[in-house]
C-alpha cells in the first residue's frame, strides 16, 4: 500500500479565527481517511508576510483566500485561471508540479449553483451591496446569468455603483434582488446590517447574504418581515470549498 503523503491546505485571510474552511475541510479529511491531510488558518495582518509563510510551511498544496487578500494575493502568484483573470479576484490558490502558484475563483460557482433555485422570471435586476474581492466574482455570475446589476458603495465611482443614500423606494422596487457582499451582520455583531431602505422590500425580493454566521442575519431578517425570499452563504460555501479540493486534485 502506497504511503500517503503529508499535505497542508491552508486559509489565507484577516482576524479568520472563525473559519467555516478549517472545520469543514478537517470533517473532510477525516472521512476520507486522509489522516497526513492538514488544514489551517494563515491569519496574517498584512498580505506581505505570505512568501514567508509559503516558505516556511514545508508541505503546502492549496490555500483558500478570504477577507481582505482576494485581490491583493493576485501579484504574488505566477498564473490566473482565465475567470479569475476576468473577475480579478482570486480565492483558491493550487501549487501546480512545476512549483507555480496559480490562482481560481470557485466563488462563482458556490455562488451561482446557490442563488440558481431561487430566481425566478421577475428576478432581473440585482443590486450588490459592497466592492470588495467577493462582489467581483458575484457580479461575474450574474453577468453570466443575464442579470443587470449595480454595486452599491459608501464611496461609488463610475456608471455602475451607486451610494447607500441613492437608493430610492424606486429602485428597490426596481432591482428585486439584493446581495450583502459585506462582513455587516457577522457574528459577534449580529445586530448591524446594511443601511438600504428595507420599508420598500416585498414579496416580489430575494435578499441573499454571503454570511452564514448567525443563520439568518439582520439582513435577512429583515427581508423576511417582508415576505422576501431568503438565502445565506452557507451552501455557497460548501460549493466553492468543494470546487476548491477539485482543483487541488486536478492533474495539473
Amino acid at each position: 500500500m502506497e504511503k500517503q503523503k503529508n499535505k497542508v491546505f491552508g486559509l489565507l485571510g484577516k482576524d479568520i479565527s472563525y473559519s467555516f474552511s478549517r472545520g469543514y475541510f478537517a470533517d473532510k479529511f477525516k472521512k476520507l481517511g486522509l489522516s497526513t491531510y492538514n488544514y489551517k488558518n494563515f491569519d496574517l495582518q498584512d498580505i506581505k508576510e505570505l512568501p514567508a509563510v509559503i516558505k516556511n510551511e514545508e508541505f503546502v498544496s492549496g490555500i483558500n483566500v478570504t477577507i481582505p487578500y482576494k485581490e491583493e494575493v493576485i501579484k504574488y502568484l505566477d498564473k490566473l485561471d482565465k475567470t479569475a483573470e476576468e473577475i480579478g479576484a482570486v480565492n483558491t490558490i493550487k501549487f501546480t508540479k512545476r512549483g507555480n502558484l496559480k490562482g481560481y475563483n470557485t466563488d462563482v460557482v458556490g455562488f451561482e449553483k446557490s442563488i440558481k433555485p431561487f430566481l425566478k422570471k421577475h428576478h432581473t435586476k440585482a443590486l450588490i451591496l459592497g466592492t470588495g474581492g467577493a462582489s467581483k466574482a458575484i457580479a461575474y455570475a450574474l453577468k453570466k446569468n443575464d442579470i443587470k446589476f449595480k454595486f452599491v458603495s459608501r464611496n461609488p465611482s463610475g456608471k455602475k455603483e451607486v451610494s447607500y443614500s441613492d437608493l430610492s423606494e424606486e429602485i428597490i422596487k426596481d432591482f428585486t434582488v439584493i446581495i450583502n457582499c459585506t462582513p455587516l451582520g457577522t457574528s459577534p455583531n449580529t445586530h448591524l446590517c446594511p443601511n438600504i431602505p428595507y420599508q420598500y422590500l416585498t414579496e416580489k425580493h430575494l435578499l441573499f447574504d454571503l454570511i452564514y454566521n448567525p443563520e439568518i442575519s439582520s439582513f435577512l431578517a429583515k427581508g423576511k418581515e417582508k415576505g422576501a425570499a431568503i438565502k445565506n452563504g452557507y451552501e455557497m460555501l460548501e460549493l466553492q470549498a468543494e470546487e476548491s479540493w477539485r482543483i487541488w486534485n486536478e492533474n495539473k
